[in-house]
């Protein structure tokens, strides 16, 4: 029996709820809200993994990607106290934190010299020191001393203090880091876009509308972006579902997301503690659905170091498409939060053999998804011994 007559199969002798919607998804049809959430609700986890793998292969066939990138992380003090926070020490409180020069961000950067990286991810705390004119001057050095390298950076919570700060609009402020090279957006900051949940969260942030107003503005300049989602805390699937739709509806008017980045909640060393985090079952749904439900999202994204390696293969089969960076043990974000990654680092060898165990084909792309080397016929053996891929 072929893949897709087996996939009809299981689609026609779903229960009554899930048949139609697995039939508007063999159609290449969109699924609606309310649709969404009765997969959460009802689908099983082969169900939602068929149909996620379906689409997935139709979109990618078995092509997974991956980037050469690192991240600069400026500062981990922060005038926000988001309560999943791990991350950040208030501004009162700063000497148990880290502010970082833009000569010890150059210093980090030249350590990258002569290496084959093609991207920089800068994220961090809000920081009243670290304004918009201090980001421009960051950007504009990086650029000057290596131009090929990609700055992708900010989350739209610190681009929406900068602009304020700066007494300038969303547009002007995007334009003015633009002009100093900043390259496009990562997804950081969404969180949970329902301001039932973003009261109880993140209430002294910028809320869902000023997170998608930033993102408009970068896409309205030819700027591309990420979008992420912060799950299995104390939301519903109903708030899941509702911050996908605004992320669905914003791209069908711009078309200026790359991927959507589910992120799950951590619960190390934070004010929500007492809160569970969720079984891995729940996030290979969380993964299953994001790719039905998100059409209009060309690749959907497993951030390793989050998951830890072998869940990030499992989400391969659930929609995955893509697997983040080699990242070089560059980040403490989630690490301080207690992810299955203490200390996230893969050479682009070890990445290519994690994702060739999964039976994927391992495709190297820059920060826009054009393809710098396809790796499906490389021995992982000879990457492993070749310094250049270690």
């Amino acid at each position: 029996m072929g893949a897709l007559t087996e996939l009809e199969t299981i689609v026609s002798t779903a229960d009554s709820d899930l048949r139609p919607i697995g039939e508007k998804i063999l159609k290449g049809q969109r699924i609606t809200g309310a649709e969404g959430l009765t997969l959460f609700e009802k689908g099983s986890l082969s169900y939602l993994g068929a149909l996620a793998n379906y689409v997935r292969e139709a979109k990618h066939g078995d092509v997974t990607y991956f980037n050469r990138n690192f991240h600069i992380e400026p500062t981990n003090v922060c005038i926000y106290t988001c309560a999943f926070c791990s991350y950040s020490k208030l501004y009162a409180h700063r000497e148990e934190g880290w502010e970082l020069s833009i000569q010890q961000m150059m210093d980090i950067v030249k350590k990258y010299d002569g290496k084959p990286v093609t991207e920089v991810h800068i994220v961090g705390g809000v920081h009243p020191k670290m304004n918009l004119d201090y980001f421009a001057d960051l950007i504009r050095q990086i650029k000057a001393h290596r131009p090929d390298l990609h700055v992708k950076g900010f989350t739209a919570v610190e681009l929406d203090y900068m602009f304020r700060k700066a007494k300038l609009s969303v547009e002007e402020g995007m334009a003015k880091l633009k002009e100093a090279g900043l390259q496009s957006l990562p997804g950081g900051g969404a969180e949970i876009f329902h301001p039932e949940i973003r009261e109880k969260i993140c209430a002294d942030k910028v809320d869902a509308d000023g997170w998608l107003h930033i993102h408009k503005a970068a896409h309205a300049l030819g700027m591309h972006t990420n979008a992420t989602m912060l799950y299995g805390h104390i939301e519903s699937y109903a708030h899941r579902i509702d911050h996908m739709q605004r992320l669905r509806d914003l791209q069908d008017q711009t078309g200026g997301f790359n991927t959507f980045i589910p992120l799950k909640f951590r619960n190390k060393e934070n004010d929500m503690s007492d809160v569970a985090e969720v079984s891995v079952v729940e996030d290979m749904k969380m993964y299953a659905v994001a790719r039905l439900f998100l059409d209009n999202f060309p690749h959907l994204k497993a951030y390793w170091p989050m998951l830890g390696r072998q869940k990030a293969q499992m989400t391969l089969s659930f929609g995955v498409n893509d697997l983040d960076g080699t990242i070089d043990d560059s980040t403490k974000i989630y690490s301080m939060a207690g992810a299955e990654e203490q200390r996230p680092a893969l050479s682009t060898a070890e990445l290519v053999a994690l994702i060739k165990q999964v039976k994927r084909a391992p495709v190297e792309r820059d920060t826009v998804y054009n393809t710098i080397h396809d790796y499906s016929n490389v021995s992982v053996e000879s990457m492993m011994a070749d310094p250049s891929f270690n």
